[in-house]
């Protein structure tokens, strides 16, 4: 049964996703503030973390920074804000969803569900080792190399990652992407992939303003290097 750690510093949100998730046969586990937080992630391992990003003592955002440097749970982010610029700053610190309040607890459960889903089909890809150039992918143990060295990426850019790789020299537009990583599922725009896709040139470039490997097809969206 997979356990979710939900962070909000509101009881009722707390005791709304708790209830919701409890009937969808997850187990949960619940903090008030962004210290307990991180204490409860390293000691109760979850499968998924749902973060509220207004929290007392250490604030969602540079929770979730601490998670990532941690490890690659999956987080999803909760929020009352609306501004781009928050949802950029989440998925920019490796957030792999974002969920604006007020949201529906069905909405809720299926965003879990997939989040998920989509992280033990990665771990079970059976797929053959992908080399380009001095990138290395290793499907069946989920580690990038580039010259050798171990870089470390969210389970979102990872998967961006291996998608493009294993079809290298094919376009995907970034409305393509959007449905082939987030199935649909995603209700941001579009924007979402070139925060991706920046994050990724920076960990794989030598040169993250002239790529070699992730290049733009301008007007389209984007290609690995055949």
């Amino acid at each position: 049964m997979p356990k979710v750690l939900i962070v909000d510093d509101e009881p009722a949100i707390l005791e709304l996703v708790s209830f919701n998730l409890q009937q969808a046969g997850f187990t949960t586990v619940t903090a008030s503030d962004g210290a307990e937080a991180l204490q409860k992630a390293a000691k109760e391992k979850p499968d998924l973390i749902i973060l509220d990003v207004m929290l007392p003592k250490v604030d969602g955002f540079e929770v979730c920074r601490s998670l990532r440097a941690r490890g690659n749970t999956p987080i999803l982010m909760l929020t009352a804000r609306r501004e781009e610029i928050d949802r950029v700053l989440g998925l920019e610190l490796g957030a792999d969803d974002y969920l604006t309040k007020p949201f529906s607890p069905r909405e809720l459960v299926a965003r879990v569900r997939a989040i998920l889903r989509r992280a033990a089909e990665n771990m079970r890809q059976p797929d053959e080792i992908i080399t380009i150039g001095d990138v290395v992918i290793n499907p069946a143990s989920h580690v990038v190399t580039v010259k050798g060295k171990p870089v470390d990426l969210t389970l979102k850019e990872y998967q961006l990652l291996h998608l493009l790789a294993e079809n290298r020299g094919r376009v995907f537009s970034r409305e393509a992407l959007l449905e082939r990583l987030w199935e649909g599922e995603y209700y941001g725009d579009t924007r979402t992939i070139d925060v991706h896709i920046r994050h990724l040139r920076e960990k794989i470039e030598e040169n993250p303003s002239n790529p070699q490997y992730i290049l733009t097809v301008r007007g389209v969206g984007y290609k690995f290097r055949d």
